[in-house]
């Protein structure tokens, strides 16, 4: 069995590949969303179109979208455009795959969706990892995890049914990635590799 990369930016690996805006549908499966760095003056009109893009079959997520707190948007209009993403997911019934940096507790208020949310890119304390598990939110953990010894703690005993592992756009085998988890958690690479593949029917079938 491959090994699943959940989100990442490069077209020939097995997993959920990130769609850039104005970029050509994919053959293979794919998220669409408006990131919080290309929201303009013209966002509705362009998420419209990300509406017509997640029709297709081999859209298997909305995103990645969310909150960023480094960037020049306003914050108000990230959070009208977020909560967009997440009235249209759960009208197609697709989980929505979230971009959040420094905005966790505004992104804790969205918790009542009715699709499945996923943090990509997870390397945050372990209170704030905490905090999403209790609201109900996957996380997903990438490169940053095989250095990180408090992401490591972490990961230790956050449970494997509500976690994946990608490699985002950084440039590296995702099976590292696994083969350090696998030892963190004290499992076999297999029962590893299931328990992603798992994950994600979950999340793509889910209610």
């Amino acid at each position: 069995m491959d090994f699943l990369d959940f989100h990442h930016h490069k077209q020939n690996k097995t997993g959920i590949y990130n769609l850039d805006f104005n970029e050509k549908i994919p053959s293979g499966n794919f998220s669409a969303g408006l990131h919080p760095k290309d929201i303009t003056e013209n966002w509705k009109s362009d998420f419209e179109k990300i509406k017509g893009i997640s029709l297709s079959k081999n859209c298997l997520a909305l995103g990645e979208c969310g909150l960023d707190g480094l960037i020049d948007i306003d914050e108000k209009l990230q959070n009208e455009v977020f909560q967009n993403h997440i009235t249209w997911a759960e009208e197609i019934r697709k989980p929505i795959i979230i971009h959040c940096v420094r905005r966790f507790s505004q992104i804790l208020h969205f918790k009542k969706a009715k699709v499945p949310l996923i943090i990509h890119g997870f390397n945050k304390k372990e209170n704030t990892a905490k905090e999403l598990l209790d609201a109900g939110f996957y996380l997903s953990f990438g490169k940053a995890t095989l250095d990180n010894l408090s992401l490591q703690k972490l990961i230790e005993d956050f449970p494997v049914r509500k976690m994946f592992l990608e490699t985002d756009d950084a440039d590296f085998d995702i099976a590292e990635l696994y083969e350090k988890v696998s030892e963190i958690k004290c499992i076999s690479l297999e029962e590893l590799k299931n328990q992603m593949w798992e994950n994600l029917q979950k999340v793509i079938n889910y209610g």
